[in-house]
C-alpha cells in the first residue's frame, strides 16, 4: 500500500513539473476556427516566439506565448475587407492591418486569406516584428492561399492580380 502511494505521489509530481507553473490561457475560438486551414496553421506554431514560451491554450486554433501573457494568436477570425482606416504592412511576404487602439497591445490581422488569422501582441514586452517574422507562425499564414494584397506598405489594400 505505501508504494502505491509513493508511486501516486510521484505521478502527481511528474505531471507538475512537466506542465510548469504557468496554467492554460482560457481563449474563446473564432468563428471558422474549425477551418481545415486552421489546422495547418496550428500544427506549424512554434514552442517559442520572440523568446517568450509557448502556453496551453483551451480553444481550437489557437497559440499564447508568454507567462505572463504577451502574445496571442487566432485562425479563423472574420476576414476582414479593404480598409483606409488600418495601416497595412507586408512582413515576410504576408500582408498584416494593424490595429494599435488598445496600444500598448497591438492587433495585426491577415489581409488576402481566408480563413483569417490574428496575432495581438503585448509591444511592451516583445517585438510585433519579431512575432510576425516568427518562422513557425510565416510558415502557417503561409499554408492559407493568398487571395488579395495590399496596394503598398502603409497603403490601402487593393484585390490580388494574378
Amino acid at each position: 500500500m505505501p508504494f502505491r502511494r509513493l508511486a501516486a505521489a510521484a505521478c502527481v509530481l511528474t505531471a507538475l513539473v512537466l506542465s510548469g507553473c504557468s496554467s492554460t490561457v482560457s481563449l474563446e475560438p473564432a468563428k471558422d476556427a474549425n477551418n481545415p486551414l486552421c489546422a495547418e496553421v496550428t500544427v506549424r506554431l512554434p514552442d517559442a516566439v520572440a523568446g517568450q514560451d509557448r502556453r496551453w491554450t483551451d480553444a481550437q486554433a489557437t497559440g499564447a506565448w508568454g507567462d505572463p501573457t504577451t502574445v496571442l494568436l487566432s485562425c479563423g477570425v472574420a476576414v476582414p475587407g479593404p480598409t483606409a482606416e488600418l495601416q497595412c504592412v507586408t512582413l515576410e511576404g504576408i500582408d498584416w492591418l494593424v490595429d494599435p487602439k488598445q496600444e500598448p497591445w497591438m492587433r495585426m490581422t491577415t489581409y488576402g486569406r481566408d480563413p483569417a488569422v490574428q496575432v495581438f501582441v503585448d509591444t511592451t514586452k516583445v517585438s510585433a516584428d519579431a512575432v510576425l517574422a516568427n518562422t513557425g507562425i510565416v510558415s502557417g499564414v503561409q499554408s492559407i492561399p493568398k487571395t488579395s494584397e495590399c496596394i503598398a506598405p502603409d497603403a490601402e489594400p487593393k484585390g490580388f492580380v494574378e
